[in-house]
C-alpha cells in the first residue's frame, strides 16, 4: 500500500483529503506545518508527498529542496492556487513531479498521484521529463486568469479565496456519503451549495429533496418526513409518500434543521441510525438509502449546550461542516454575481438590460449587503423590472441600498491584493470583536496563518 504524506495548514481540508485517499487504498499521514513534515520525512520512507505550495511558516520551494535532499527519488506533487501557477512551474524545474490547481476534484488528485507512483515504480529518471512538463506548465500559465463560470445547477463559481475554498470543500466531500452540515448567514446560498454537492455525487441521478424545517408544523413533521397511510389521522384521505421515501437513492436536504422540535429530532435520529422508516399508521418498515445534508444559520453547538438540540443528532449530522462565506467575505465576486443575476432577471422578466451604470456599481460596492446573495438577487430583479433604458440606473434601486452611507473603503477594483487582504482581515476582526480565533474561522484560515498576516502587515491591534 503506497504511503503518502499530505502537508496542508488547513486542518479540515487536510483531514478530508486524508480520508478520501485512505478510502482509495493509500496509507496516508498528515502534517499541518513544515517543521512537523520535515521530521516525518526524515524518519519515514514515504512513496509520495502531496504538499500545499503556500505554507504559513515555510516557503514551499525551500521545503521541496529539503525533501529532494533527503530523498531525491520521491515524487512531490504541489497543490496551488490560481495565482501561484508561475511558482509551481519554477518548483517543477527544481524537481517537483507535477502540480494540481485548487479547487480540484478527488478524481483529479487520484489521477495525478497514480501517474507519479507509476513513474516511480517504473524507475524513470524524472529529470528527463522535467523540461517537457515545465513547458506544459508554462503553457498553462498563458491561460487567462479565472473568471466566474457557470457550474452545475447554474451556480456561479467565484474567484475570491473564500469562494475557491468553498469549491474545494464541495468537490472533496461530494463523492462521499458523509452527512454535511452547512452553516452561514441568511441568504448566502446554503441550498445552492447542498444541490452542488448532490450534483457532483454518485447520487446525482436520483432525487434531491429540499425541506424547510422551519415551515413544517410540529404536528405534521412526522407525516412530512415519513409519509402516512389513508385514514391514519383526520385529513389523511389517501396514502402519502414522505420526504425520506421521495429522496431514496438520492439526497435529502433539511434546511433550518435547528427549528425541529425535540420529539421530531428523536424521530430523525432513529431514522438516520436504522435507515428504516414507518409511515404514520403503518407497521411496515421501509428501508431507505439516502444522504442527509442539513443547513442552519443558528449556532447548533449553543443549542446543544442549552439542551434544545440533541447532541447525538448534532454529531450524526455534522460528519463534515461547511461554512458559507457572506457576500462581504467574498467581495471580489460581487461583480460576477451581479452580472449573473442581471442575466437571470432578463430571462425571468423578458427584458434586455445590458449592464449597470457606474453610479450603480459604486453603490453596490459601498453597500454592506446584510441579506447577502438573496438580497443582491432581489435588488437586481426589482431594478431590471423598473429599468426602461439599456442600463440599470441608481433611481431603480431601493432607497435603503442607494442611500447607504459610504464607509470610506475603496472599491475592490482599486485595491491591490495586499490592501484587499489587509482590509478583509480588519473587517473580520471588527466583526468578531477582535476575537482572533473567530476571525480566523470567518476568513477560513488557521489561527497561525492569521497571526502571520497580522504581523506581516504590522497591524496595530
Amino acid at each position: 500500500m503506497p504511503n503518502i504524506l499530505i502537508i496542508e495548514d488547513d486542518a479540515a481540508f487536510c483531514q478530508m483529503l486524508q480520508k478520501f485517499l485512505i478510502r482509495n487504498g493509500y496509507d496516508t499521514e498528515i502534517s499541518f506545518t513544515a517543521p512537523d513534515a520535515k521530521e516525518k520525512i526524515k524518519n519515514t520512507n514515504f512513496d509520495l508527498v502531496l504538499t500545499d505550495l503556500r505554507l504559513p511558516d515555510y516557503d514551499g520551494i525551500q521545503l521541496l529542496s529539503y525533501i529532494k535532499e533527503i530523498n531525491p527519488t520521491i515524487p512531490v506533487i504541489l497543490m496551488t492556487g490560481y495565482a501561484e501557477v508561475g511558482s509551481a512551474v519554477n518548483a517543477m524545474k527544481k524537481g517537483a513531479f507535477d502540480y494540481i490547481s485548487k479547487p480540484f476534484t478527488p478524481d483529479e488528485v487520484v489521477m495525478v498521484i497514480k501517474n507519479a507512483l507509476k513513474s516511480k515504480s517504473e524507475a524513470q529518471d524524472l529529470s528527463d521529463n522535467i523540461e517537457e512538463r515545465a513547458i506544459t506548465a508554462s503553457e498553462k500559465t498563458t491561460t487567462p486568469q479565472p473568471t466566474a463560470s457557470i457550474g452545475k445547477g447554474n451556480t456561479v463559481q467565484g474567484i475570491s479565496e473564500a469562494s475557491k475554498k468553498l469549491e474545494e470543500y464541495i468537490k472533496l466531500v461530494a463523492p462521499t456519503d458523509m452527512s454535511v452540515l452547512i452553516t452561514g448567514e441568511s441568504g448566502t446560498g446554503k441550498e445552492v451549495t447542498a444541490k452542488a454537492i448532490h450534483d457532483s455525487s454518485k447520487r446525482r441521478d436520483f432525487n434531491f429533496i429540499a425541506v424547510d424545517c422551519g415551515a413544517i408544523p410540529k404536528e405534521l413533521a412526522t407525516s412530512e418526513f415519513f409519509g402516512h397511510i389513508k385514514g391514519s389521522f383526520t385529513g389523511a384521505i389517501e396514502d402519502k409518500i414522505g420526504n425520506f421515501e421521495a429522496a431514496n437513492g438520492g439526497t435529502l436536504f433539511l434546511d433550518e434543521v435547528g427549528n425541529l422540535s425535540y420529539e421530531n429530532q428523536i424521530q430523525l435520529l432513529r431514522a438516520l441510525q436504522e435507515r428504516k422508516i414507518k409511515r404514520v399508521g403503518s407497521t411496515k418498515e421501509i428501508t431507505v438509502d439516502l444522504r442527509i445534508i442539513t443547513a442552519t444559520n443558528e449556532d447548533l453547538t449553543e443549542a446543544v449546550e442549552k439542551g434544545t438540540f440533541r447532541e447525538d443528532l448534532f454529531h450524526r449530522l455534522n460528519e463534515f461542516s461547511i461554512e458559507i462565506p457572506s457576500l462581504e467575505e467574498r467581495f471580489e465576486d460581487l461583480t460576477l454575481f451581479a452580472d449573473y443575476f442581471l442575466n437571470k432577471a432578463n430571462l425571468d422578466l423578458d427584458k434586455n438590460i445590458k449592464s449597470f451604470s457606474n453610479e450603480v456599481w459604486d453603490i453596490f460596492r459601498r453597500y454592506h449587503w446584510p441579506g447577502n446573495l438573496r438580497e443582491l438577487q432581489n435588488v437586481i430583479k426589482r431594478a431590471v423590472l423598473l429599468s426602461t433604458g439599456d442600463k440599470v440606473e441608481a433611481d431603480a434601486l431601493p432607497r435603503e441600498v442607494s442611500n447607504a452611507e459610504n464607509t470610506g473603503s475603496k472599491s475592490s477594483e482599486n485595491l491591490s491584493k495586499s490592501e484587499f487582504e489587509k482590509e478583509q482581515i480588519l473587517k473580520a476582526l471588527k466583526k468578531t470583536n477582535f476575537n482572533k480565533s473567530k476571525a480566523a474561522k470567518l476568513l477560513q484560515v488557521t489561527r497561525k496563518t492569521l497571526y502571520n498576516r497580522i504581523n506581516h502587515y504590522n497591524l496595530d491591534l
